[in-house]
């Protein structure tokens, strides 16, 4: 199982940015997909996830009115629009993926696979 976060970079606050997230090795259509973050120093955080068919997201407050996670089942992606990013969002980020029936694990950070992260640095 793979998960390949990309789109990570250097933005200036107030802009915009899109994450991805490539996954192969499972039938991406049942898994529950999920974007986490962690700052210098600080512990890895939930920012968002979406259900196996779209239908439902769940955010952080940090995340909600700002960023907007999405996936699209035939390409076996999931993305990350970061608008209005502020310097304190600055992390690498991470997708992770579960099964869909563990929706509730992979918000409270124990996904069934981890992808490697995406350096996301907002400047002021």
């Amino acid at each position: 199982v793979q998960l390949q976060a990309s789109g990570g970079g250097l933005v200036q606050a107030g802009d915009s940015l899109r994450l991805s997230c490539a996954v192969s090795g499972v039938t991406f259509s049942s898994y529950t997909l999920g974007w986490f973050r962690q700052a210098p120093g600080k512990e890895r955080e939930f920012i968002a996830a979406i259900s196996y068919n779209g239908e439902n997201t769940y955010y952080s407050d940090s995340a909600r009115g700002r960023f907007t996670i999405s996936r699209d089942n035939a390409k076996n992606t999931a993305y990350l629009q970061m608008n209005s990013p502020k310097p304190e969002d600055t992390a690498v980020y991470y997708c992770a993926a579960s099964s869909y029936s563990a929706y509730d694990q992979l918000v409270r950070g124990h996904p069934n696979y981890w992808g490697q992260g995406t350096l996301v640095t907002v400047s002021s």
